[in-house]
C-alpha cells in the first residue's frame, strides 16, 4: 500500500473540515491552506478529485467555499483515499520465476495484508479523526509550570 501526498493532504483537509462541520459553514481552500500549511494550488487539485468523488461540493459567492456532502461519521478513510489515490493496493510483479511460489505469496501474504488494511481503513471514519484531532488540540493547550 502506498499513500501519496494527495492522500495525506485529503485526509488532513477533510479532518479539519469535519472539525468545523458542527458550525455548518463553508470552508475556503485558502483557510485550509493557511491552517494546515499546504499549498493552495495543490489543495485545489486535491479538492477537484474530492469533488469528482462526491465527498465535497463547492458553493460559489462571497460566503462560498467547500462543504462535506455527507456527515463525517458516514465517510471512511478508505473512501477518501480511494477518491484521490490512483492505486492504493498496487501489486508488484512476481518476485521469482516460479509461478507456484508467486501464487502462494499472492494468496497467503499480499492479498491477506491488503484485506487487513482495507478492513482497517473502512473502520475509521472522518468523525473519529476529527474528534481525535480536537482532543489532541485540547490537550496541547495546557500550561505547564515548573
Amino acid at each position: 500500500m502506498k499513500i501519496s501526498s494527495k492522500g495525506r493532504y485529503a485526509l488532513a483537509a477533510l479532518t479539519y473540515m469535519a472539525q468545523l462541520n458542527a458550525h455548518h459553514e463553508c470552508i475556503t481552500i485558502i483557510r485550509i491552506s493557511e491552517k494546515l500549511g499546504i499549498s493552495k494550488i495543490y489543495l485545489e487539485q486535491v479538492f477537484s478529485l474530492l469533488k469528482r468523488a462526491g465527498l465535497v461540493h463547492s458553493i460559489k459567492g462571497a460566503g462560498g467555499g467547500y462543504e462535506l456532502t455527507s456527515p463525517p461519521e458516514m465517510i471512511t478513510v478508505n473512501t477518501i483515499l480511494q477518491a484521490v489515490e490512483t492505486s492504493l493496493f498496487e501489486h508488484t510483479e512476481s518476485s521469482s520465476s516460479d509461478p507456484i511460489t508467486d501464487k502462494v505469496l499472492m494468496d497467503l501474504v499480499w492479498n491477506k495484508i491488503d484485506q487487513v488494511l482495507l478492513t482497517q481503513l473502512e473502520s475509521i471514519t472522518l468523525d473519529q479523526l476529527a474528534r481525535e484531532a480536537t482532543r489532541y488540540a485540547d490537550n496541547s493547550n495546557y500550561m505547564f509550570y515548573i
